[in-house]
């Protein structure tokens, strides 16, 4: 099956125009209950053999007369109707759910919101849900980006810290795109360390490139994380991170996203 280019998790999409933007916030709570948010999966593959090792959430609106909105409009439009929490909620049921009926060596990334973990009881809820999913939390990982720590680190930190010490793994994501604040790296329970793509586009054909990458891989082994690329898209790109010790990877190169039924066929489940 080949997807349109809406599929893509990186594509940078125009901004909405503001009265259709207005409108899709009214109508977002209503989406919520259509069953419109749907979610679609990435796979992930390990970097010492191949395989498929779990695989990346990711949310979409099938809006009935627009077609499919892809996660960066979707949660613009959240934030603006202050429905952020509650649909990315949504997304981490619905995945929950469709992760119950996967292999127990599969592996499921989940993106959480800065709304989210800004509620003091995020920590508690949260491990409520994974616990009536049924899934052990050693098949869970949360991502997180800079932007989900910019508000309060300290609060971040403890939320995060409970729910590593309940058995789940925790990733920073798009490492790369923003600040890269180093002080993360030390004032979080890390993981996993997740290059943006931005990282990973020029380390076929620029040295520096190269360098800064070898440079990450290095200092994420120093504090015994494990580093995922994102955005391969080239054979050239995946040899490359291979070389230099990235653990995982994902990218157009192998999968885009899919839904359940298509990743569990491409899993050959």
């Amino acid at each position: 099956m080949v997807k349109p280019p809406s599929y893509r998790p990186t594509m940078r999409s125009n901004a909405l125009p503001p009265a259709l933007e207005s409108s899709l916030q009214g109508d977002l709570l209503s989406a919520l209950g259509r069953n419109e948010i749907e979610v679609l999966f990435q796979p992930q593959f390990s970097c010492a053999d191949g395989r498929m090792v779990g695989a990346e959430a990711l949310s979409r609106w099938q809006h009935p007369s627009l077609g499919e909105i892809g996660a960066r409009d979707l949660f613009s439009i959240a934030e603006k109707a202050g429905l952020v929490a509650p649909v990315s909620r949504h997304v981490v049921a619905q995945a929950l759910e469709r992760a119950g009926g996967w292999p127990d060596d599969l592996t499921l990334s989940l993106n959480i919101t800065p709304e989210e973990i800004a509620e003091p009881s995020f920590a508690r809820d949260f491990a409520s849900l994974v616990g009536r999913s049924g899934i052990a939390p050693s098949r869970l990982t949360l991502e997180i980006t800079e932007d989900v720590l910019l508000n309060d680190l300290d609060l971040a930190a403890e939320a995060l810290a409970a729910l590593n010490g309940a058995g789940l793994k925790i990733a920073l994501d798009d490492f790369g795109a923003g600040y890269c604040n180093f002080s993360y790296l030390k004032s979080l329970p890390l993981d996993l360390l997740k290059l943006d793509r931005a990282m990973i586009e020029g380390i076929t054909n620029d040295p520096r490139d190269l360098a800064v990458l070898r440079a990450i891989v290095t200092l994420a082994h120093a504090l015994d994380l494990e580093v995922v690329a994102e955005g391969i898209e080239t054979e050239a790109q995946r040899q490359v991170i291979v070389a230099e010790g990235c653990a995982y990877w994902q990218g157009f190169l192998r999968a885009e996203p899919m839904r359940n039924a298509e990743m569990l066929k491409f899993a050959d489940l």
